[in-house]
C-alpha cells in the first residue's frame, strides 16, 4: 500500500488544493490518513478509485445522450 502526499494527488488528479479539501469536506473525496502532528497523506488506491469512479460517471454521462453523429433530416 503506498500513501500520496499532497503535491502527488494534485498531479494525480489535476484539482488544486482548495478544490480538494472542498471535495474532502462533502464527502465527495477521500479523506487523507494522519502521519503525524501537520502530516497527512491519501491512500493511493482510494485516489486512483476516485478518478476511475470519474470516467465512469462522465462515461455513463456521455453514453445516455442521443448520439449526434448521424445527421436527423
Amino acid at each position: 500500500m503506498k500513501l500520496l502526499r499532497l503535491n502527488s494527488v494534485i498531479d494525480s488528479t489535476g484539482m488544486g488544493r482548495s478544490t480538494i479539501y472542498k471535495y474532502m469536506a462533502d464527502g465527495s473525496f477521500p479523506k487523507p490518513v494522519s502521519l503525524g502532528a501537520r502530516s497527512v497523506a491519501w491512500v493511493e488506491s482510494e485516489v486512483h478509485e476516485w478518478i476511475s469512479n470519474r470516467i465512469k460517471i462522465r462515461d455513463n454521462l456521455y453514453s445516455s445522450n442521443t448520439d449526434y453523429s448521424t445527421d436527423p433530416s
